[in-house]
């Protein structure tokens, strides 16, 4: 191959260097970026179910090297608000308050939104003390109502329920004209409440797993109503949808509860925003898998997380990982080890994608170059010969005849050729000698042109 002179060749070597740099920074930056070690999740009320899932997340996070940071909410309501304003990555939602709820057929870009599953049944518990709200919520009318904390999912499908069935307030106060108040309280705050006697009836929107539902359904003194019209009003409203918690499944030593209850349930939403690292988003599924695969009083085993009913799109990794699995390296390498070895892929792959097929090329194109290099100094001796053949050349031609005679030699000499190049270089060197030759028999011995004399 031929040796550039010395800046030239450092040069080139620079260029591709920093050619190569530029390649690896873009595919690190954009490309392929390393996960952040935090992210910052929206749960729930420090005594709801939500929080608990966000601290099973927290310990199965954290044996993969990532820190997730809770951050305790009203409910589902918030958590929504925090990932609009882009101040959380992921939360639960409650379902019913996502834009597919109010809009099935809205456009993937109409929000950032996505979902990642949904991950749990959350029924719409009513406990009441002795009141029979069986035939209709009417009957709670002129009763004290424990509804949930303003801005929470659990208050706006409290004050839903209630005004499909005509039990309402004036707006922005607690107490209607019938005498029915609304009384903010949620959590295990309305067990309190119930025990005391201070409410007479509690809607609870939240996953059987809530330490405040488990606390009620565990109290025989406490009545959980069984609405008659639950498949009407899952009809009415899609995102709910009936279920039923059997007899016996709370306690059945004790036939707790003593019939089937029908219940309507929501889905609990895990969402992340758009721009949430990939490798991240298939960390936080493989941990929804493992949080919430279990059975519970409403659903059997492995039916969450799904991607079925979703309030949000569902995201790429999401539909990836329901329909593949997980991806390949992280079944088999520690999470941060298949992170490295896929960003290496990257590189290496369009690498040997170019190498490749430039292996094959560019011996060609120097074979090529090398031949050049020969032909156009034959090209100049041929020239230089046939003006010799054609005329007499004077003192001052011949001069600068040598001269390029000597320039074309030194070239020559200089360029390091491969051996299968040696018989051409000969050739050409002895060439050279030739021409020079002739150029000495048209000068006489003291340098005058022969045909001077």
């Amino acid at each position: 191959m031929p040796t550039l002179p010395t800046g030239r060749h450092l040069a080139l070597w620079l260029a591709l260097i920093a050619v190569v740099a530029l390649a690896i920074w873009l595919v690190v930056r954009y490309v392929s970026p390393l996960p952040p070690r935090t992210i910052v999740m929206s749960t729930g009320a420090t005594d709801g179910a939500y929080h608990r899932f966000g601290l099973r997340y927290q310990e199965l996070l954290k044996a993969e090297g990532i820190r997730l940071e809770l951050r305790p909410s009203s409910g589902g309501v918030e958590n929504l608000k925090r990932l609009n304003d882009g101040t959380v990555e992921v939360a639960f939602v409650q379902g019913g308050t996502g834009v597919l709820a109010l809009d099935p057929d809205a456009p993937a870009d109409s929000t950032p939104l996505r979902s990642l599953a949904t991950v749990a049944f959350e029924p719409v518990w009513i406990f009441t003390r002795s009141v029979d709200v069986s035939k209709g919520l009417q009957a709670l009318a002129g009763k004290r109502i424990a509804v949930g904390v303003p801005g929470s999912g659990n208050y706006q499908v409290a004050i839903q329920l209630l005004g499909i069935y005509g039990v309402t307030a004036p707006e922005g106060q607690q107490i209607s004209s019938d005498g029915t108040t609304f009384v903010n309280a949620g959590g295990l705050a309305v067990v309190d409440l119930l025990a005391k006697g201070e409410v007479d009836a509690a809607i609870i929107i939240a996953a059987p797993q809530a330490p405040a539902v488990q606390k009620l359904l565990a109290d025989s003194s406490m009545r959980l109503a069984s609405l008659d019209h639950v498949e009407g009003l899952a009809r009415r409203y899609p995102y709910f949808q009936p279920v039923s918690l059997k007899r016996g499944s709370v306690d059945p030593r004790r036939d707790l509860p003593p019939t089937d209850i029908h219940l309507l349930a929501t889905t609990a939403n895990l969402v992340v925003r758009d721009e949430l690292h990939p490798a991240l988003a298939y960390l936080l599924l493989e941990a929804a898998r493992k949080v919430h695969r279990q059975p519970s009083l409403i659903n059997r085993p492995e039916d969450f997380p799904s991607p079925q009913g979703t309030d949000f799109p569902l995201s790429d990794q999401a539909e990836r990982y329901f329909r593949q699995g997980r991806p390949f390296l992280q079944s088999y390498l520690p999470f941060w080890a298949a992170n490295y070895v896929q960003r290496l892929l990257l590189l290496v792959v369009p690498l040997v994608a170019i190498l490749v097929p430039l292996a094959r090329v560019l011996p060609m194109l120097i074979g090529w170059r090398r031949r050049s290099r020969l032909y156009r100094r034959y090209g100049e001796l041929k020239f230089l010969e046939q003006d010799l053949a054609s005329r007499k050349l004077g003192k001052g031609e011949l001069d600068d005849a040598l001269s390029r005679l000597d320039r074309i030699e030194d070239e020559i000499v200089e360029t390091r050729f491969p051996l299968d190049f040696s018989d051409r270089v000969y050739t050409l060197r002895q060439h050279v000698d030739y021409v020079r030759a002739q150029l000495h028999r048209q000068m006489d011995p003291v340098g005058d042109p022969l045909n001077a004399r």
